[in-house]
């Protein structure tokens, strides 16, 4: 639907009666100009404009201001000018200010220009295009009960005109309509009339009240009022240096407030520069820089709003725009008490139109920018850097020559649809992989391609129920999925509960997308029966859970056993060391003995303790060190010890004895021999 907001029209409806003739009672300030300053000057007696002349100027400004920031598609009536001044001697019963409210109603049932050309493109759908309008009256009311009759002029005026618009194709039904009554009173009088907040009288009438007097205090509400219709912010440039006209030698600071739109100061609230919250009356103060630049020095900005002063007709307001538009550019910065200066705007003018421009005081986009991959501020590492990008290429925009584009028989805008999609496509698309785990499954992208469609046909949701049924194989197998692990120290969920999250994601997806269409709905409702399993496969599952908690306990206790019997293991094996050590020396003692010959069938130590001789540890016994004893215990009752092993010392047999033997025969011999 082509939405136009109640500031699209805005009708000012102004009291020409009698009273309105009345003075304003606040006097004008002026200067006079003499020749001759010494001469005495006789005052002139007080001047003070009329209600009217206060409504008209204040309604005027309002238009200007408008105006000046929004040049396009703004609609405000321009027929004040043909209207004189009302007469304080006609009849007040002859001049009624409703005949002005249903001129009004009558003129927001009028298609302007823009809503034609809306409804042009959109051809048999012109309904879609939306009417509303704003009604500011400016009156001078008995009391309260006189509003309320106002107020129930302008519904049922709505509500006839209504009726006609419908059955007219010139005029436009009004959808929402906003009423603005404003009594105006003279300075130092009482009001009648209670101030009342917005309130809905009806589906498409709101009404609200204000009670101000006149002069300047009309002109400040009005300036209000517009910043808050037209979403309108106030900031005041101060420290301009200016030269007095009286001496030229010298100069003085002004200050110049000026209106834009709000958007001029979203960086600068968000970085705790100030705040607006409550009033419409606050201003945020930027500072006027020295030296000032040259439009030709490049600038990063982020955004260019128009600007209007609120003073237009001031002295330092007209110096300053004059300034700007003779080709000149001022930076602006942000008041601080301590450390470097910020320049967070600049004013300059394009075209013949001043603009405040909002400078970027980050990083710029003319710089390298940071790898997408070290992540945003050193928190986020693991973007779908892969899946953006593939997103961004399923849904690129194109130019089309045509503004009318034709589907299934309907004409619809083309960036209108390609709206629709993105946002069918972002419903539910997560930016980090350790947030998602269907998205990281090859087995789920038959089904998360398709089910972002507008329409399904017969063959993607065969697909789909595919897909799931694979899923729910998967879950039968046991299979792994592709679970994070941050934050877990590696171990992340068991199986159950990784499909459970699984199974929960693909439904968000799918819940997001139901009301495409009724085969949409036809993949939820096999998604939820294959979710939904039978009482023997619960209990199945309960029963392998709870082996699987038994398993669990017997592997600890088997561990703990195992720790027992190696530490006492560890203790006995070591007193076998210490006994055998003691017998060891005394072997050695008796065997080192004169008198104590070698017996010939002496028996390894190992043989007698059923324990092989180790070297005694330094340290701990290592496990290794314990397993090898036993195995080395066990193979030496296998098998008969050689005899060489068994005569030897310290496990060291001589080889070749008889070959000393022999020698020392010969030798023997020989000697004999010579001897005779």
């Amino acid at each position: 639907m082509k939405i136009f907001s109640e500031s699209h029209k805005t009708v000012f409806v102004v009291d020409h009666c009698p009273y309105m003739a009345e003075s304003c009672r606040q006097h004008v300030e002026f200067d006079m100009l003499v020749k001759n300053r010494t001469q005495g000057i006789i005052p002139l007696a007080p001047i003070s404009k009329s209600l009217w002349t206060c409504s008209v100027e204040s309604s005027m400004e309002y238009c200007r201001i408008m105006y000046d920031i929004f040049p396009f598609k703004k609609l405000l009536m321009a027929a004040l000018a043909a209207v004189g001044p009302p007469n304080p001697r006609a009849d007040p019963e002859c001049c009624s200010i409703l005949h002005g409210l249903v001129a009004a109603v009558e003129t927001l049932c009028k298609i302007t220009e823009y809503q034609h050309e809306a409804r042009t493109l959109l051809m048999e759908n012109a309904e879609r295009v939306g009417n509303r309008g704003r009604i500011i009256c400016i009156t001078n009311a008995k009391s309260d009960s006189h509003v309320r009759m106002l107020e129930d002029c302008v519904q049922e005026t709505i509500h006839e005109h209504n009726k006609l618009a419908a059955n007219s194709d010139h005029l436009m039904q009004i959808q929402k309509c906003e009423l603005v009554l404003i009594h105006t009173y003279p300075v130092g009088e009482d009001s009648l009339v209670s101030d009342r907040s917005k309130k809905e009288l009806s589906p498409v009438l709101t009404s609200e009240v204000h009670s101000v007097r006149a002069g300047r205090h009309l002109a400040t509400k009005l300036n209000i009022l517009v910043q808050q219709h037209f979403d309108l912010a106030s900031t005041t440039i101060t420290n301009i240096p200016m030269k007095e006209e009286q001496h030229a030698n010298t100069s003085a600071n002004y200050d110049v407030e000026l209106l834009h739109h709000k958007d001029a100061h979203v960086d600068f609230l968000k970085s705790g520069g100030g705040s607006r919250e409550g009033s419409f009356k606050e201003t945020i103060t930027l500072k006027w820089c020295t030296p000032r630049t040259n439009n030709i020095e490049l600038h990063y900005c982020t955004g260019a709003y128009r600007i209007s002063p609120v003073d237009v007709n001031s002295r330092p307001s007209s110096c300053l725009t004059n300034f700007l538009l003779n080709g000149r550019s001022v930076l602006l910065e942000q008041p601080r008490k301590s450390g470097s200066k910020v320049i967070s705007h600049m004013l300059s003018s394009h075209g013949g139109e001043i603009f405040l421009h909002v400078l970027s005081s980050s990083r710029s986009i003319l710089e390298d920018p940071p790898s997408i991959s070290e992540g945003c501020g050193g928190r986020v590492t693991d973007y779908r850097i892969t899946d953006f990008g593939e997103f961004m290429r399923e849904n690129r925009l194109t130019p089309f020559l045509d503004p009318r584009y034709k589907i299934d028989g309907s004409l619809e805008v083309p960036l209108e649809r390609a709206k629709d999609q993105l946002e069918k496509h972002t419903r539910y698309w997560p930016m980090i992989i350790s947030q998602t785990t269907i998205f990281n499954m090859q087995a789920v992208v038959p089904l998360a391609s398709v089910i972002v469609k507008e329409s399904l046909t017969e063959e993607d949701v065969l697909n789909c129920q595919k897909t799931i049924y694979n899923l729910v194989d998967m879950e039968r197998k046991n299979d792994p999925l592709p679970i994070s692990t941050v934050g877990t120290r590696g171990k992340g969920p068991k199986r159950d509960e990784q499909y459970r999250i699984m199974w929960n994601e693909l439904e968000t997806l799918v819940r997001a997308h139901i009301n495409n269409s009724e085969k949409h709905q036809r993949v939820l409702e096999c998604l939820m029966a294959c979710r939904s399993k039978p009482p023997e496969e619960e209990e199945r599952k309960k029963r392998g859970r709870k082996r699987e908690d038994k398993e669990d306990k017997s592997e600890k206790a088997v561990k703990d056993y195992e720790q027992e019997k190696s530490w006492q293991d560890s203790e006995r094996l070591k007193g076998i060391l210490e006994r055998g050590k003691e017998e060891l020396a005394e072997a050695e003692i008796i065997k080192d003995s004169p008198d104590s010959p070698e017996p010939p069938n002496k028996k390894p130590l190992v043989e007698m303790d059923e324990t092989p001789q180790v070297e005694k540890s330094k340290g701990p016994v290592s496990l290794l060190s314990l397993w090898s004893n036993r195995i080395n215990t066990a193979n030496s009752r296998k098998h008969q010890e050689f005899a060489g092993r068994l005569n030897s010392v310290n496990n060291r047999a001589e080889l070749y004895q008889h070959l000393k033997e022999e020698n020392g025969m010969e030798t023997t011999e020989n000697g004999k021999a010579s001897r005779q």
